[in-house]
């Protein structure tokens, strides 16, 4: 399937496509749910995250006993795919039908596959939740904004793993939260942060506090819905926020600091329309860290470094 807006930057509306990304976000988390019922935890609940690929976002390898099985969403030719270690594969199609149907489906094909894994049905991070079983409520899916969104998912991600290489302390990689919708990058100054308030919908504080428990400065794309603000977005904030953060001076001029979200954000239609977005992207990223590494009094000596270049190697 071609997008008549296949470019890297596409338009990305919110009004066009509200319902889609609604459903879109429940159908991510019935994947990452699978994901996580079956993975060892890993620190700031790094195991549960999905990835961006070149056609759309993936589980990775997840382990089943001796096996192991992955579930990848495709928004080129707009299918899901269910693959086992042993080759065999269910493909479902991406349409409009209920979140109720899709899970219904996924956990069919499945058991087709010999793989049994139950989840809490229960979506997070989300005020009022349905239960993916009983949601007849979401079923929208449009096949030109998924790919919209995945075009945009995949030039963010080249930006942010670009970034993440000037980098030598501990970092995330560049993943995709289905929680909170959003793809991130964080950096972590090597010492502990006080006790998360915790409070976020749907979320154990036990899960909040331990993927806080270190100073961070985290960035990452947010493709928008509802609250403060309902338009995509690029978003970057630290925690704790230091002294001063919300006031710092960043770059561009299109960034500011929302109050209610405690963060500082770039509108993603001030990037698409920029002369070099991804200049204007990286000034953000860069800059953001700048304030909360320096106000934060993070050893930068020791924990930055200049950007990657292909081919090579980091100096010394």
């Amino acid at each position: 399937m071609a997008s008549s807006d296949a470019g890297p930057w596409p338009e990305l509306p919110a009004a066009a496509w509200r319902d889609t990304r609604e459903t879109l976000h429940l159908w991510t988390q019935i994947v990452g749910k699978i994901r996580l019922a079956q993975t060892p935890w890993l620190n700031h609940s790094w195991h549960t995250a999905l990835y961006v690929t070149a056609r759309g976002l993936t589980t990775s390898p997840i382990p089943y006993g001796d096996r192991a099985f992955e579930i990848d969403f495709d928004f080129v030719d707009h299918a899901l795919f269910v693959r086992t270690s042993e080759g065999s594969v269910r493909r479902l199609p991406l349409a409009p039908m209920p979140v109720a149907q899709f899970y219904a489906d996924l956990m069919a094909a499945m058991a087709e596959l010999g793989l049994d894994v139950r989840i809490t049905t229960t979506p997070c991070e989300i005020a009022d939740p349905i239960p993916f079983d009983q949601d007849r409520i979401h079923a929208a899916y449009d096949r030109e904004y998924a790919h919209r969104l995945w075009r945009i998912l995949l030039s963010a991600q080249d930006v942010l793993a670009h970034f993440r290489t000037g980098f030598l302390g501990k970092a995330s990689p560049v993943h995709f939260f289905w929680g909170s919708f959003d793809l991130a990058v964080t950096r972590f100054s090597g010492r502990r942060a006080p006790l998360h308030p915790g409070g976020v919908p749907h979320l154990s504080d036990a899960v909040a506090r331990e993927a806080y428990s270190h100073e961070v400065s985290s960035a990452g794309f947010w493709p928008g819905g509802g609250g403060p603000i309902d338009e995509a977005a690029f978003y970057s904030y630290a925690y704790p926020a230091p002294e001063g953060f919300a006031r710092a001076s960043v770059r561009p001029a299109e960034a500011s600091f929302s109050k209610d979200l405690g963060e500082f954000i770039l509108p993603y239609e001030a990037v698409r329309r920029a002369a070099t977005p991804r200049r204007m992207l990286m000034d953000f990223l860069q800059s953001t860290y700048d304030a909360a590494a320096d106000l934060g009094r993070w050893d930068r000596a020791a924990l930055d470094c200049p950007l990657g270049e292909p081919g090579r190697p980091r100096p010394l």
